[in-house]
């Protein structure tokens, strides 16, 4: 747009009347007491008691490059037994950089699905494709006070399958090249927490529960709680706040407070976000939110400790009776190997040796040796310490050494193991592979021609890799920790139970001796092999049995029996 902007907002625009904020009321020092939270129940969080606030006149906004339908789009489930905001900062297939990306775009859907009218909220990137915001329709603009300022936000919604998606236009704040990554994200991130909240007053939508995930929406239970719950539309609004990644927490600088968050004034606010020398977002959820949740069983136990818990575990102990470990699924009309448009050959688990068909044309298209029968190990992952590079690149050698081998990797991330996996291609060339990129094509090419499939972590919350592994029949190799250990069934040699291979501790010798373990199960008990891609044919890692356990969830936070 070739417009100037002042506060994300073209500067082309003649007046109207909508509603203004209700934080100027809402500022009392009594409504300090309620920000505590509840820690009995999960339905015990008691509103503020304050009064709506006056509404404001705003100059109208018009914006050529942003969608022109103005009328709202009308999807009511019907009888939906609770109703959910689900916000996040990304979602698949409009913009996506990570894992949380895969949970917002596909599990909203799935929750739709039985019962739970879920809508989704996020940016409206300037990045997202023309094809999308052309189906966008507008539902309102307003102002939100920002600190001192009086931000532009703009209110637009699209219908994508059985999902309603809200998108909060600003251009200052959202016109970027990526999501994340720009030296004012605190700022920009702040405003997108209060914003979904403002943009709540102007939805045809009132949710019993706001689900909020990791930092990027954290300050919103704050803010919630300190400034709206006494507002008629929140008063009864329950949050549940997932830790998807616990090494990234939004930590800025304390003035942050004041401005531009706004919240110096708010004692319990200020002594539950101010952690040492840093404001700390997602602190401030995990002491503000009704519930709090994580992506596996195991690792909601291990972030209560000190090696996992990133100082933060000393919250995670505080609140253990409110905080749940949910396994994340895959979405599985996507990651289908029997309709994989990315695949040299479909297949699933009935038309089994198609799947060396895969590993042939992965062979051609890689310049490794070609051999259907030799036995494939692949990787897809970032290449950082968390992910257990230093113990793969230690016995790398001894790996590929050992019978007849060949590895296949796809990923990028510290240099130092970026260059050890190029060594290792040059030295080792036609038995290994190193892609140092990722494309989500070669990726779903890797899942389909490997016979083993390697996830080393040191920890991981939940993981994809070992679920998508075992969806395109390749059995993974993973540590004990996280959702590793929650949906990987180790490999019993006198039961011949399991769906995989698993070592314990943090050894780069126990990885060896696993991979081994797996490497003369292949080529000495191939039949067994087999039975091992049958039994991880046979789990159901899809999101269906997630948003079972989420909806259950719902409906005891918002006391909905």
């Amino acid at each position: 747009m070739n417009t100037d902007y002042t506060n994300g907002k073209s500067q082309n625009s003649s007046p109207m009347k909508v509603n203004d904020t209700k934080v100027q009321s809402l500022v009392k020092e009594t409504d300090e007491k309620v920000a505590k939270p509840m820690e009995t129940k999960l339905s015990e969080t008691k509103p503020l008691d304050v009064k709506q606030s006056e509404e404001k006149s705003l100059d109208e906004k018009k914006q050529d490059e942003k969608p022109q339908n103005e009328k709202p789009i009308d999807v009511k489930p019907a009888k939906p037994e609770v109703r959910v905001l689900f916000a996040a900062f990304e979602a698949s297939p409009f913009i996506k950089t990570g894992g949380l990306g895969d949970v917002a775009g596909a599990l909203p859907r799935y929750l739709n699905d039985i019962g739970v009218e879920t809508r989704l909220i996020m940016p409206l990137f300037s990045t997202i494709k023309e094809e999308y915001k052309k189906k966008m329709v507008k539902v309102s603009e307003f102002y939100v006070p920002f600190s001192w300022r009086n931000q532009y936000l703009g209110l637009y919604e699209l219908k994508s399958g059985n999902t309603i998606i809200y998108f909060l236009d600003n251009e200052y704040y959202f016109k970027r090249d990526k999501a994340y990554g720009y030296f004012d994200d605190g700022e920009r991130i702040a405003f997108f927490s209060k914003a979904l909240l403002e943009a709540l007053e102007y939805m045809d939508f009132s949710p019993e529960i706001l689900h909020l995930n990791d930092w990027h929406t954290a300050l919103s239970a704050v803010y919630l709680r300190e400034m709206y719950q006494g507002l008629e539309k929140f008063r009864k609004l329950k949050t549940i706040f997932t830790v998807h990644n616990l090494k990234f927490q939004g930590k800025f600088d304390p003035n942050m407070i004041k401005d531009p968050l706004d919240l110096e004034r708010y004692e319990n606010a200020r002594r539950q976000l101010l952690q040492k020398d840093a404001v700390n977002f997602m602190m401030g959820a995990l002491n503000y939110a009704d519930c709090i949740t994580t992506v596996s069983p195991t690792y909601a136990e291990e972030v209560k400790n000190s090696f996992f818990g990133e100082g933060l575990e000393e919250i995670f102990n505080r609140r253990a009776s409110i905080f749940r470990g949910i396994v994340n699924g895959i979405d599985y009309e996507v990651y289908n190997p029997k309709t994989d448009k990315n695949l040299f050959v479909n297949y699933d688990i009935d038309t089994l040796p198609l799947k060396k068909k895969n590993k042939i044309g992965l062979q051609k298209e890689l310049g490794l040796k070609e051999d259907e029968n030799v036995c494939m190990i692949g990787l897809v992952s970032r290449l950082t310490d968390q992910k257990g590079m230093d113990l793969l690149t230690a016995i790398f050698e001894e790996m590929i050494n050992y019978r007849d081998i060949q590895f296949v990797l796809l990923g990028q991330g510290d240099a130092r193991y970026e260059e050890s996996f190029r060594y290792f291609e040059n030295k080792y060339k036609g038995k290994v592979s190193s892609s140092i990129y990722f494309s989500e094509e070669r990726s779903r090419r890797i899942y389909a021609a490997t016979d083993l499939f390697l996830v080393p972590s040191i920890f991981e919350p939940c993981g994809l890799s070992q679920l998508i592994a075992m969806r395109y029949l390749s059995l993974p190799i993973v540590r004990k920790t996280g959702g590793l250990k929650d949906t990987v069934i180790p490999f019993n040699k006198f039961t011949k139970e399991g769906t995989g291979f698993a070592f314990q501790n943090i050894n780069a010798h126990e990885l060896l001796f696993t991979i081994k373990e797996a490497v003369s199960l292949y080529y000495d008990d191939y039949d067994t092999f087999k039975l091992l891609i049958k039994n991880a044919s046979e789990k159901d890692y899809s999101w269906v049995n997630s948003a079972k356990e989420y909806k259950k969830l719902y409906k005891e936070i918002a006391g909905i029996k």
